[in-house]
């Protein structure tokens, strides 16, 4: 199963990026989604940074294995997880 996250609508509410993130986070765990694509965009890169802050906290960083940054579009990031 694959989720997606499309931050272009909330690019400048940073509560709100948090919260999308930590929702999306969430739901994968929930639903025991193998992927969850994330699109910061490209713009300056500023959201992007934001997002890879988020995903190294330490307590988000557990809940996932690895993160994947698109060596095709510079905008996209892929989270994967192992379920048990």
């Amino acid at each position: 199963m694959k989720l997606k996250l499309d931050l272009h609508d909330i690019y400048n509410r940073g509560h709100d990026i948090d919260r999308a993130l930590n929702d999306i986070i969430q739901e994968a765990l929930a639903k025991k989604a193998t992927l969850v694509e994330i699109i910061p965009g490209k713009g300056s890169g500023q959201l992007k940074k934001r997002v890879l802050r988020f995903l190294d906290r330490r307590d988000i960083k557990q809940l996932y294995h690895r993160v994947e940054k698109d060596s095709r579009n510079f905008g996209r990031l892929f989270v994967h997880f192992r379920h048990k």
